[in-house]
């Protein structure tokens, strides 16, 4: 699959239209709230994949110190446009990243699976580089807009891409890796032709949902375990009953 000046043109134009600008900014929100526990400031990110560069300014806006990859120069040419010397770019491929074991706190998987030969090997890798979790986000077969963009076959790269309902990319996760937990939610109920402001609309696509409804689902997966929420009472003495 090709991903040439003119894709990355054309996936420019779609996230600046209407329908694309909305549906952004509700997966932004989701993605605040399925992270919202992981820390932000002087924790570094690795975004794999990350193709033009849409989601990087709102990892800066998080906090996170920023470093990604993709495969294509003409995607990165206009990553570095939107994002400038705020993110450290690289050049390579998700199932073989040139970085050490556990260089990065966090690594994002931004819609990448399904347009990889070996999710499972780009997964392990991201997990080989991330120490605390990792980020993923993909296209919900079950949705109402995975259902009408294959039948439509309006968007032929869509079309040829490999959709996921949410026990299959569970699976794969457990499958690839060992995760400490993870959160699931979706976003986007509606197809596409439903993803503008109207205040009706705007609410049934606005609301995160369980993660086999919405068009876009994330998942974070931790690594590691998390910190007992609350702590154990400290006796001087044995307790009696």
């Amino acid at each position: 699959m090709g991903w040439d000046s003119q894709t990355a043109a054309r996936y420019d134009q779609w996230a600046k239209s209407p329908c694309g600008s909305f549906a952004l900014r509700q997966e932004q929100r989701l993605l605040q709230g399925v992270i919202a526990h992981w820390p932000r400031r002087k924790q570094k990110l690795l975004d794999i994949g990350c193709g033009t560069g849409t989601f990087l300014e709102f990892f800066w806006s998080c906090g996170f110190d920023l470093t990604a990859i993709d495969l294509s120069p003409d995607m990165l040419a206009s990553a570095r446009e939107k994002i400038g010397n705020r993110a450290d770019l690289h050049l390579g491929s998700a199932e073989h990243l040139p970085f050490e074991d556990r260089e990065f706190d966090y690594a994002s998987l931004m819609t990448v699976l399904e347009f990889v030969d070996d999710p499972v090997l780009v997964l392990q890798e991201a997990a080989r580089v991330a120490r605390k979790g990792i980020l993923v986000t993909f296209l919900n077969k079950w949705s109402l807009y995975g259902c009408s963009v294959r039948l439509g076959k309006r968007h032929s790269t869509l079309a040829r891409a490999r959709w996921f309902t949410w026990p299959e990319m569970r699976a794969l996760i457990q499958q690839s890796i060992s995760p400490g937990a993870m959160e699931a939610r979706s976003i986007l109920l509606g197809p596409s032709c439903t993803w503008n402001a109207l205040p009706v609309i705007r609410l049934l696509n606005s609301v995160s949902v369980f993660p086999w409804m919405g068009a876009v689902t994330a998942v974070r997966i931790d690594l590691t375990a998390s910190p007992a929420r609350t702590p154990l009472m400290a006796w001087e003495t044995e307790p009696t009953v």
